[in-house]
């Protein structure tokens, strides 16, 4: 249903900094079932991002957003900076002023399909999460899924969301076509410290209980232990248990990373640690002195202290893509199996998948596609997903 009662005067700039000068927006939505949250419901102009900094092996990355803003409020969200660009803080506007690109699959699909697009590896949930609560309303990623099935597109996707499990079946047909990689973001293993820091996501047993699920179907499931908190996650009792609940859910491997505070986000940071830690305030200050990331020193120790863990519990290291932030594709690392995957055979060394030196692989037989076809952008729900 389109809202009526609940739509907010979107002329109104007080009510919509930023946002009410935008002229893709459709129409700004509040609804009891989220309690302080507001949706603005935009019209995508595009959806594959180009982000640089990539490897030898691809010197940039490719993304997809199809929100802006998180109701997961993870008190240490990178992302938080990135509201300020419509004149909304990266504090609580960014947990409750939810952009929505409620047409991004239509848009994806027809990007997709340009004679110029290489098929390089997507990765979602680098940015903000796309599979946060409204995901079940407006239930974008079906189709974002399917036309990256359907294009031969490898993809992979990050959340902290066990909304992923709902398609986990179309996740399993897609990665008989490309090469899917998923990853749950699981930082925190101490329920009371996890619901303070990250106050709108789903329980630690519920995210573990999402990787065994995809697991069980045959997919590559890693878990992001990102960020380690130091004075908070950094403990051997904290990391004993953690990898012992990573190993028992099956996840395929673990890459962690400390705790990095970019402007924008430090201040919210300390004002949360001022409130519930403040022991750990000057710890904190001087830890982070010197900038965004925590010193060479204690990511060496982090480093340290970890390797033998990972070790104890059999489990490996994951490796992440230097442009997305993300877990690297296995398209990078296997490319005559993707090329399989995506019917192609490469004809020459070093293919990637879009070159001219493809010829399409006959000579087996075709996996199912049902699900991407019932989900592709241009079917019957080719229409926004509203509530």
């Amino acid at each position: 249903m389109r809202w009526s009662e609940q739509a907010i005067d979107t002329e109104n700039a007080s009510a919509l900094p930023g946002l009410a000068r935008l002229n893709n927006l459709i129409t700004s939505v509040t609804t009891p079932e989220f309690a302080g949250v507001t949706f603005h419901e935009v019209v995508a102009k595009s959806a594959l991002n180009r982000v640089p900094g990539g490897d030898s092996a691809l010197p940039f990355g490719w993304t997809i957003n199809p929100y802006r803003g998180c109701s997961h409020a993870c008190v240490y969200c990178f992302a938080r900076p990135t509201h300020e660009y419509l004149d909304l803080d990266g504090g609580d506007d960014f947990d409750r002023q939810i952009v929505v690109k409620v047409n991004v699959a239509e848009v994806l699909a027809r990007e997709l399909h340009r004679p110029t697009w290489q098929h390089h590896p997507v990765a979602l949930g680098t940015n903000t999460d796309p599979y946060q609560r409204a995901e079940g309303r407006y239930r974008l990623m079906p189709g974002i899924i399917a036309a990256l099935a359907d294009s031969g597109t490898p993809f992979s996707i990050l959340t902290k969301g066990t909304l992923l499990r709902r398609d986990l079946p179309l996740l399993a047909e897609a990665a008989q076509h490309v090469p899917v990689d998923l990853a749950v973001s699981i930082a925190v293993y101490d329920d009371e410290l996890q619901q303070s820091v990250e106050p709108g996501t789903p329980t630690t047993s519920a995210r573990l209980a999402t990787v065994s699920a995809a697991r069980e179907l045959g997919l590559s499931c890693s878990v992001f232990m990102m960020p380690v908190l130091p004075y908070l996650t950094d403990g051997l009792d904290h990391l004993h248990a953690a990898l012992a609940a990573v190993r028992d859910s099956g996840a395929s491997s673990v890459m962690y990373s400390a705790l990095h505070l970019k402007p924008g986000v430090k201040e919210w940071w300390f004002a949360w640690l001022e409130r519930e830690h403040p022991e750990l305030v000057s710890k904190y200050r001087s830890l982070y002195a010197q900038g965004t990331y925590a010193p060479t020193g204690y990511r060496s120790w982090l480093a340290g202290r970890l390797r033998p863990l990972l070790r104890e519990y059999g489990l490996e290291k994951g490796q992440a893509d230097p442009a997305t932030g993300s877990m690297r594709s296995a398209a990078l690392d296997d490319s005559t199996r993707s090329l399989r995957l995506m019917g192609l055979n490469g004809t020459g060394t070093g293919v990637t998948p879009g070159s001219p030196d493809l010829t399409i692989d006959t000579g087996r037989t075709p996996a199912p596609r049902a699900m991407i076809a019932h989900e592709l952008p241009g079917g019957f729900r080719s229409q926004p997903r509203l509530f």
